[in-house]
């Protein structure tokens, strides 16, 4: 059931409908505000939008890594599990 969940995401008040938790939504407004606290560092005198776009760049790139970072565990654990397959089934063999 959807619910309004109000957030502050950089000085923004925002209300959100959504399913999810409330607790979740509030840290993922804490996370964006964060980032978007760090894109203002580096960026005096940029236009909000820019500094905006520039944390969502920061976020997808946090996004793209952990998912390149997964693939390659999702790899690794592959070549794990066949080597352990192909010793057991060369000892039961």
């Amino acid at each position: 059931m959807k619910r309004s969940v109000t957030v502050d995401i950089a000085g923004q008040k925002l209300t959100l409908k959504t399913d999810a938790d409330e607790g979740y939504v509030k840290s993922l407004a804490r996370f964006v505000t964060d980032k978007i606290d760090e894109a203002k560092k580096g960026s005096k005198g940029m236009a909000t939008q820019s500094v905006a776009i520039l944390a969502a760049m920061h976020i997808a790139d946090d996004l793209f890594q952990t998912r390149e970072s997964e693939r390659g565990f999702r790899r690794l654990i592959k070549e794990k599990s066949r080597s352990i397959v192909a010793l057991l089934e060369k000892e039961s063999a």
